[in-house]
């Protein structure tokens, strides 16, 4: 037991004494100057200053500074990881299900070409999913806002002289998938 307390107080001054070696009052250039403390990852980062990317060595930060600048970095890049991480996963999962619903062909869709009208719809059952302005003159106004797009219906903000809408069901039992035109 004795031996025990022994060694953890020989910790506790270790750590104390590495703690003093280096005096509040030091810039994080002079603590960086020494050779053998040179490779240490505080020497090595770097940090934006008004724009201007600078070595964190060659500022007058002091040295406690820039350590608590070094560690707030870390945990700003950690959770960055992490929500990048949680966004990849999201993204991975959509993308499942959509391979999913692709290769088990239970969907049934169509796409109904309508002309001169500013609102698109899908025959009953079917939900809409797309809907795209495939033609337009100038003299017919030319290009038209998509004002609204639901499942039931989109409206374009003016008459447009032709659509493509894109309607999908459940499929049953024995229906086929039907191919869509290369624009979607």
């Amino acid at each position: 037991m004795g031996l025990a307390k022994f060694i953890a107080g020989a910790g506790l001054m270790l750590a104390i004494a590495s703690c003093q070696s280096v005096p509040s009052d030091q810039s994080i250039a002079e603590y960086c100057a020494s050779p053998d403390k040179a490779s240490e990852a505080i020497c090595r980062l770097k940090v934006e200053i008004d724009g201007n990317s600078t070595a964190l060595s060659d500022t007058q930060m002091s040295v406690e500074e820039a350590r608590s600048l070094a560690a707030a970095a870390q945990t700003s890049a950690d959770e960055a990881g992490a929500a990048a991480a949680a966004a990849q996963s999201t993204a991975d999962q959509a993308l499942e299900t959509a391979n999913e619903a692709l290769n088990m062909g239970d969907l049934d869709c169509i796409t109904e070409t309508i002309n001169q009208s500013d609102t698109g719809t899908c025959p009953a059952d079917y939900t809409l999913v797309a809907c795209t302005q495939t033609r337009y003159t100038t003299r017919a106004g030319g290009l038209s806002f998509l004002r609204e797009l639901n499942g039931e219906r989109c409206r374009f903000n003016s008459q447009v002289l032709e659509m493509d809408v894109r309607c999908c069901r459940a499929a049953t039992g024995g229906a086929q998938q039907t191919v869509a035109p290369e624009n979607y």
